[in-house]
């Protein structure tokens, strides 16, 4: 698949399909975060991270992926700027965005691999969940341009995924072990399978899977290839998130004291951010210039 194939396959999913609004208020492509009320303080918590890294104050923050700025943390990134210059491949991610902040924002369908701007003159960059949707040498492109829109003395504070974490790999036995754990509980209380229903339910899922959406491009990198592929950009690897969402959907629950294990969790990403950015499996890259 051609570049320019690839970039129509992303605008044509988000402009029909992952900025859609649900019926349950949410944008279809939120689907991919866990947004049970056990993970929520630890999802917005991790949300507003990025505020720790952007220099304030400053006139221009570009937004490069903007979506349609879908959490209410999202909105937090703006402040201390004047303007929030919104750039996304969707138009529709833009029209929604602009519903949110109004005329303190600024709108452009670009290529974030190809910036529409002169160089030096955003006093701040954020961008979460997009770089992966281009492939590894437009990505390549996107940091040092990027890098070429910032200001000096500022920073570009930027979201993605590994290709794989390490960390997750370490602890996959504990979603399979807490699985047994409540097959084990619901045999002990006597609860048991209606295979008839569990046969309706299984057919059930399966036609709705059908009607889903599969997704769009992806690839990613891992942290020992990002210093390989930019070792002429100052950066350094801090945590944003450290575990998957099937983990966190899998392993922390409100009966299991989910709350609790998820506040302890966050401590330790607090305390040694570059471990659990270089290791878990959502890193906070920031680009210092």
């Amino acid at each position: 698949m051609s570049d320019s194939e690839v970039k129509q396959q992303v605008r044509n999913f988000y402009d029909q399909i992952g900025w859609r609004m649900e019926s349950d208020g949410f944008y279809q492509n939120a689907r991919y975060e866990d947004l049970r009320p056990v993970a929520k303080e630890y999802i917005e918590k991790c949300h507003l991270r990025i505020n720790k890294h952007l220099v304030r104050p400053g006139k221009y923050l570009l937004d490069a992926g903007s979506g349609p700025i879908q959490y209410p943390a999202y909105l937090s990134y703006m402040e201390g700027y004047q303007y929030r210059l919104c750039m996304d491949i969707s138009i529709v991610a833009l029209q929604e965005a602009r519903k949110r902040i109004g005329d303190r924002g600024l709108f452009v369908v670009g290529d974030i691999a190809n910036l529409p701007f002169k160089s030096n003159i955003f006093d701040g960059i954020v961008s979460l969940h997009t770089l992966h949707h281009l492939p590894i040498p437009d990505q390549k492109n996107a940091y040092k341009d990027l890098y070429r829109v910032l200001l000096p003395g500022k920073n570009a504070v930027l979201v993605n995924g590994w290709t794989e974490s390490k960390l997750m790999i370490k602890w996959s036995w504990l979603p399979k072990s807490i699985e047994r754990f409540k097959k084990f509980a619901m045999k002990f209380r006597g609860i048991k399978k209606d295979n008839q229903s569990e046969k309706i339910d299984t057919k059930v899922v399966e036609i709705n899977k059908s009607k889903l959406p599969t997704g769009t491009f992806i690839e990613k990198l891992t942290a020992d290839r990002l210093y390989k592929e930019l070792p002429e950009l100052k950066f350094d690897i801090y945590v944003w998130r450290s575990i998957s969402v099937p983990f966190l959907r899998a392993v922390f629950h409100r009966a299991l004291g989910g709350k609790f294990w998820l506040k302890m969790l966050y401590a330790l990403e607090e305390n040694y951010p570059e471990y659990f950015g270089k290791n878990g499996q959502y890193p906070l890259i920031v680009v210092h210039k």
